[in-house]
């Protein structure tokens, strides 16, 4: 008889799973009145007879397909390195999958309406980090879907990996026990203690590293004042356009530049419109964007690995002339190793929540406008439930001192770019969204295919 050893009768245990640096500086700076949270409206077209008990069934499903989804983040022991994600063994679907009306009159506007307060309700950190609201009374036999994350658990990047894994043809959920053990304080120990010698060794590079985190940061320099850097409260309004990605890449080749410059081309041009009709002007608009340290996302490696460029772009000029310069701008910026200020900067962040730093910091610092995240989205068509799914938007909503912020999705050649603003700083916000729809217009209109009827489309909630 084969003798029987303690790790044959002892069940499997979770690997140490951690929070990365960049996760940790989203824990510090989640303080204030709007959450560090992030997501995405689905439109789906369901038909008059779609299941809503299927739908809730399949995503129920499909979440064991994602680890991350079943579990919650957890303090390690005193002394034992960050913290740990660990399966919830009382995790239940009901927590997080919720089933709303859409309050009248069930339009675009009135799911946005609803998408930033979903968005900006807090998660409860007792619990995995998520949650998904489907949205039924929807005109015209629609469906919304609406997804939010805690930043910790995904950036952007992540976010997409999650919500493909919940639509029709995804891998199916890779069988484990569920849920594991946590891992023994030994191994959280052993973990921690490797983990410091690691950061030991990596110490002699240290001065190369800093130097590229530098050089994708830039020179902090103020920014002129404005009204866009004002307090930011819990009540966000959401407004998007649309653009067909073909148009505004054709235009940004013609002009030497790339989608991402000709969306901050026309997004500099429509907030120089607001400010004119606010009586203000600025000598540059200053935008951060974001830059990942790796290219895709896998949900196996969800997290935060994202770095900051703030980029100065002019705001005189046309539309041509404006992508020009941004385009000499941007490749002047883009460095060697993308991402290389995320750990820095999380490191920095960090060390000002414990001095207490963070709030006044976000709510009065002046090296930024504004922030435009560009996503790259699924280029062939989503189905959930065998449902088409029509529009994907992205939300990141606004916050410290900066009212106004811009997300911008590819999905199946069509741009979705969507202003999220505080409501009592910008009650002008459809000037800003008719400016931008002008700027995209005045794009589309160029090169072949410009006698085309349909134009941008734009939304305002």
């Amino acid at each position: 008889m084969r003798e029987t050893r303690l790790r044959d009768v002892m069940p499997a245990q979770a690997d140490v799973d951690r929070a990365g640096a960049g996760d940790l500086f989203n824990l510090a700076v989640d303080i204030g009145p709007v959450p560090m949270q992030v997501g995405a409206c689905l439109v789906l077209d369901t038909g008059p007879r779609f299941d809503l008990k299927r739908a809730r069934r399949l995503i129920a499903e499909r979440v064991g397909a994602v680890p991350r989804l079943r579990q919650r983040l957890v303090p390690a022991p005193p002394g034992c390195g960050r913290p740990l994600w660990i399966d919830d063994p009382a995790f239940d679907i009901d927590h997080h999958l919720h089933v709303v009306a859409c309050p009248p009159p069930g339009d675009d506007d009135a799911l946005l309406d609803l998408a930033a307060a979903v968005i900006g309700l807090p998660l409860a950190p007792a619990k995995s980090l998520w949650s998904v609201t489907l949205v039924t009374g929807l005109a015209g036999h629609r469906l919304g879907m609406i997804a939010c994350f805690h930043h910790v658990l995904a950036d952007g990047l992540g976010g997409l990996a999650v919500l493909g894994c919940l639509m029709d043809g995804a891998p199916t959920a890779v069988s484990r026990a569920f849920p594991l053990p946590a891992p023994s304080l030994r191994r959280i120990a052993a973990d921690a203690w490797t983990a410091r010698l690691r950061a030991l060794a990596r110490l002699p590079h240290a001065g190369r590293a800093i130097r590229r985190a530098a050089a994708e940061f830039g020179a902090p320099r103020r920014v002129a004042r404005s009204s866009l850097n004002e307090p930011v409260g819990a009540e966000q309004r959401i407004a998007t356009v649309t653009a067909r990605l073909d148009d505004v890449r054709r235009f940004a080749h013609a002009h030497g530049g790339t989608v991402n410059d000709a969306m901050l081309s026309v997004i500099t041009g429509a907030v120089r419109t607001l400010l004119d009709g606010r009586g203000e002007s600025i000598p540059d608009l200053v935008v951060s964007v974001p830059v990942s340290a790796r290219g895709t996302a896998t949900t196996a490696r969800l997290g935060n690995q994202i770095g900051v460029m703030p980029v100065r772009l002019p705001t005189e000029g046309d539309l041509g002339q404006r992508l020009e310069r941004i385009a000499t701008i941007t490749r002047a910026r883009k460095s060697t190793a993308p991402g290389a200020s995320a750990e820095p900067l999380a490191n920095a962040g960090r060390l000002l929540a414990r001095l207490h730093l963070v709030g006044r910091l976000f709510e009065h610092q002046r090296l930024i406008h504004t922030a435009v995240t560009n996503l790259r989205g699924p280029q062939e068509p989503l189905s959930f439930g065998g449902a088409d799914v029509l529009t994907i938007i992205p939300i990141s909503l606004a916050r410290g001192n900066v009212t106004v912020a811009f997300s911008v999705l590819s999905y199946v050649g069509t741009l979705v770019i969507t202003i999220v603003a505080d409501a009592a700083r910008t009650p002008d916000l459809p000037v800003l969204t008719g400016a931008l729809h002008e700027e995209l217009t005045a794009m589309s209109r160029t090169g072949p295919g410009a006698d085309r009827d349909q134009g941008p489309g734009s939304s305002v909630a």
